[in-house]
C-alpha cells in the first residue's frame, strides 16, 4: 500500500525533524520543498513552525512562496499551519512591526499581556469551542510569545488560557463526509504533543477516525485528573524534565559535577521516560565544551526517532551554524552556556535566527560568602566574576527564552533546589526558570516551583528508581499545581 504524501514548505527557520519523526510513525512520507509549484500542487501540504516572524516572511517571499500559500486557504486546500506556520498565514505580527504576513486570515498576531513570563513554554489545555467537531479536548506543548485572539469568520476554533484566552487552533472547509478540515492551523505543536498530538495529525491525514463524540454547543472541558487548580501556572502546566547529562555517548551522574558513573543508554531512558510522563526532555552533553567538541549529533537524531515530546539539547554550541545542527538532527531547543558568557551577542543571534523561544541560556551558579551567586563556565569548573542574577536579567534583555539554572552547590546533593537563588532569578529575568539541582524527593520539587520556577528539572533520583515521574506529577497535583497528567 502506498505512503500518503505530505509536503512541507521550507520556511528556511524551521526544526523539521520533529515533523519528520511525526510523519514517519504516522506511516506517512515526507517532501520537503521550496518548489512553488510543489507547493501550490499538493494534495496535503504543512508550513511548519519554529523560528521569527519576520525571517519567515523574507524566506516565504524570497521563494515566492507567500502567494501560492495565500491561495491554498482561499481554495480551501488541505492545508496545516503550526506555531509560527500558523501566524504566517494572518496579516502582521507584533513581533515584525511592519513585516507584512501572508494574509489569507483577517487577523493580527499580538504579543501576551504585560506580566506573564514570555514566551509560554510548555503543555496548556486545548478546549474545542461551539461548533468544533475536529479538534478533542486535551494537553498540547506550546512555545509562543504571540497569539490571536479573534476568530476570523468562517473559521470555527478551540481555545486555551495563558492569562488569557487565545485560539488555540483554528480549522474551516469541513469534508462533510468524513469530517476533516482541509484548514487546520494550530498554535500550537502536534509533533510535540504526544499521542494527542498524534492522533490529531493522523487524522487530519485520514489515517484515523475521530473517537469523541460531537460537542454540543459552547466549550467542553478537558480529560485528566487535575483540572482546575485556579492559576498556579497561569494555565500552562507545571514541567517534569528528566535530564540525561551525555559523556562518551551515555547518561552518565556525578556529585557537584564529578565523580561520574554510568546510569544508561540515552535513547532507552528517554523513551521510558515519555512513557512514565515527563513533559521534556533536557540532553546536555557535559564533556563538549571541555573536549572542544560538538554535541554528538547521532545520539540527539536516535532520541527524536523514539520521542514525540520536546527535546532541548545543550553542549558545545557557539555559532548559529552549531546550534542549526542540533536543530536539524532533533533538537526543538538548544542550550548555551559557556560560549554566551565568552560572546553575549550570541544569544541575540541565536533568538533573531530561530525565535527566543528556541534559546536556552543555562547558567550554572554556586554561592559566594556573602551570599550572592556567582557564575562558573566549563562544567562549573571556571569562575567568571559574574553575578548570577544579573548575568540572568542581562540574557533575558538579549533575547533568551529560558534559563535553565543549576545550582553547583545542590547538584547531585539530594539537599534539594536553590530556592533563593530560582526566586532571584526568576523575579529578575521574567522568563520561565528550569530549577535544576539537588531534588530527590517531592517536597524538594514543590519548594522548587512554589519559589517561581515553571520547569523542575530532574537526574540521579529518576535514574535510580528512586523517584518515578508518576507519583511526582501526583504529588504536585495534590498540593495544588497544575500538572499534565
Amino acid at each position: 500500500m502506498k505512503k500518503p504524501v505530505l509536503v512541507i514548505a521550507s520556511t528556511g527557520a524551521a526544526n523539521l525533524a520533529s515533523v519528520v519523526a511525526m510523519c514517519e510513525r504516522a506511516g506517512v512520507e515526507p517532501v520537503i520543498t521550496k518548489d512553488p509549484g510543489l507547493v501550490a500542487d499538493a494534495e496535503k501540504l504543512l508550513l511548519p513552525g519554529v523560528g521569527a516572524f519576520g525571517a519567515a516572511m523574507e524566506n516565504l517571499s524570497a521563494g515566492k512562496l507567500d502567494k501560492v500559500l495565500a491561495s491554498r486557504i482561499d481554495k480551501k486546500q488541505p492545508t496545516m499551519g503550526i506555531c509560527l506556520g500558523m501566524q504566517l498565514f494572518c496579516e502582521s505580527s507584533h513581533e515584525a512591526p511592519g513585516v507584512g504576513g501572508i494574509g489569507a486570515i483577517p487577523a493580527r498576531v499580538q504579543r501576551f499581556s504585560p506580566g506573564l513570563p514570555l514566551p509560554q513554554l510548555g503543555w496548556n489545555r486545548v478546549r474545542p469551542g461551539g461548533g468544533e467537531d475536529f479538534i478533542e479536548a486535551g494537553w498540547a506543548y506550546f512555545a509562543n510569545s504571540y497569539r490571536i485572539t479573534e476568530v476570523p469568520e468562517d473559521f470555527s476554533c478551540a481555545w486555551s488560557d495563558y492569562g488569557e484566552r487565545f485560539v488555540a487552533a483554528m480549522t474551516a472547509g469541513v469534508d462533510p463526509a468524513s469530517g476533516i478540515p482541509a484548514i487546520l492551523l494550530c498554535q500550537f505543536h502536534p509533533e510535540l504533543s504526544g499521542t494527542w498530538g498524534q492522533r490529531l495529525f493522523r487524522r487530519w491525514m485520514g489515517l484515523e477516525a475521530r473517537v469523541r463524540e460531537k460537542a454540543k454547543g459552547g466549550e467542553t472541558g478537558c480529560p485528566g485528573k487535575n483540572p482546575s487548580p485556579a492559576s498556579f501556572r497561569r494555565g500552562t502546566a507545571l514541567r517534569i524534565l528528566p535530564c540525561l547529562d551525555i559523556k562518551g555517548g551515555r547518561v552518565v551522574k556525578g556529585t557537584r559535577f564529578q565523580n561520574l558513573v554510568d546510569s544508561g543508554d540515552p535513547v532507552e531512558l528517554a523513551a521510558r521516560y515519555e512513557a512514565e510522563g515527563a513533559d521534556e526532555i533536557a540532553l546536555l552533553d557535559i564533556s563538549a565544551t571541555i573536549e572542544e567538541r560538538r554535541t554528538a549529533l547521532e545520539s540527539v537524531t536516535a532520541v527524536r526517532r523514539r520521542l514525540s515530546i520536546p527535546i532541548s539539547v545543550g553542549g558545545g554550541i557557539r555559532s548559529i551554524e552549531d546550534a542549526e545542527r542540533l536543530l536539524n538532527a532533533g533538537a526543538d531547543r538548544v542550550s548555551i552556556n559557556s560560549a554566551a558568557v565568552r560572546n553575549p551577542s550570541l544569544v541575540q543571534d541565536l533568538a533573531g535566527r530561530f525565535g527566543v523561544q528556541c534559546v536556552i541560556v543555562a547558567i550554572d551558579a554556586a554561592r559566594k560568602a556573602d551570599g550572592s551567586w556567582e557564575v562558573f563556565i566549563e562544567a562549573g569548573k571556571k569562575n567568571t566574576g559574574i553575578d548570577a542574577i544579573e548575568w540572568a536579567r542581562r540574557c533575558a534583555g538579549l533575547g533568551a527564552g529560558e534559563v535553565l539554572l543549576t545550582s553547583i552547590d545542590r547538584d547531585g546533593t539530594g539537599l534539594g533546589y536553590d530556592e533563593a537563588l530560582i526566586a532571584s532569578v526568576a523575579q529578575a529575568s521574567g522568563i520561565p526558570v528550569i530549577a535544576s539541582g539537588g531534588a530527590t524527593h517531592i517536597g524538594h520539587f514543590i519548594k522548587g516551583a512554589q519559589a517561581g520556577a515553571s520547569a523542575l528539572l530532574g537526574a540521579g533520583a529518576f535514574h535510580r528508581g528512586e523517584l518515578s515521574i508518576e507519583a511526582l506529577k501526583g504529588g504536585l497535583a495534590a498540593s495544588g499545581m497544575e500538572v499534565r497528567l
